[in-house]
């Protein structure tokens, strides 16, 4: 079963939802045979390559919410975060574009379809802990080259594919894609291509929804004996127990 993930690097409940979905996922029965697929998309596009202002200044400034709202607004995921074991620094964040993080994420994906790893999720993890936990600048083409080469990427093919923009395009297709399917804020989950889940939910509610897809897509076919069984059509269902007594 396929689970589409679209999120953005500069996104804090992102990196808060990806840590509940892997929970919840931990503990599903049948994990082994979970696919999960990271997409792209971007909170402000408008973004320049790099902002010359802290995280509380551009949500203010750019956005128009007051300091004192945004303050209040990082203790609570701060205090969210911490939760699911992230330590949130926003007072060191660097505010820049993530669309080369996003391509850096599709190189990986393109390497992991050719030889079956896992490199995208280890850089959309990295990228994230980056980001929100290490204060380093997500736009910057060193710190992009080391994620990528510390989850196993070559650091020459990683520069070669931002400078020629080789997955420009494959970002661009995530972005339209969530905005045919009305996507409109992330993280967004997208479970089997039936069942959405918008935000960073409880654990809970994922371990539901994975358990609600793929009882749809895995339905129990109830095997009986065969007609006229023992004599009568009644022979058809076995003896059980019940929580009214045995039959």
């Amino acid at each position: 079963m396929n689970v589409d993930i679209w999120s953005d690097i500069a996104c804090p409940w992102c990196f808060i939802g990806k840590r509940r979905f892997e929970n919840a996922l931990a503990d599903f029965p049948h994990k082994d045979q979970i696919t999960v697929t990271w997409h792209s998309y971007q909170l402000d596009p408008t973004l320049p390559e790099h902002y010359d202002g802290s995280e509380l200044e551009y949500l203010s400034q750019r956005k128009g919410t007051p300091a004192d709202r945004v303050a209040q607004m990082f203790d609570h995921v701060a205090q969210a975060a911490a939760g699911e074991g992230l330590e949130y620094d926003f007072g060191s964040v660097v505010v820049a574009n993530s669309y080369a993080g996003h391509e850096l994420l599709h190189l990986a994906k393109a390497k992991d379809a050719e030889a079956g790893t896992s490199l995208a999720d280890a850089v959309k993890e990295a990228l994230l802990s980056a980001h929100f936990e290490h204060g380093e600048d997500i736009g910057a083409r060193d710190v992009l080259v080391r994620i990528g080469a510390e989850a196993g990427l070559d650091s020459a093919e990683i520069n070669a594919a931002l400078d020629a923009g080789t997955y420009r395009d494959s970002v661009a297709a995530d972005i339209r894609r969530a905005q045919a399917l009305g996507i409109q804020g992330v993280p967004f989950f997208v479970l089997d291509n039936k069942y959405g889940v918008s935000g960073a939910q409880p654990s809970e509610l994922f371990a539901q929804a994975l358990d609600t897809a793929w009882r749809e897509a895995n339905p129990l076919v109830m095997v009986s004996q065969p007609a006229g069984a023992e004599g009568t059509a009644e022979g058809l269902d076995g003896d059980v127990c019940g929580p009214d007594g045995c039959a």
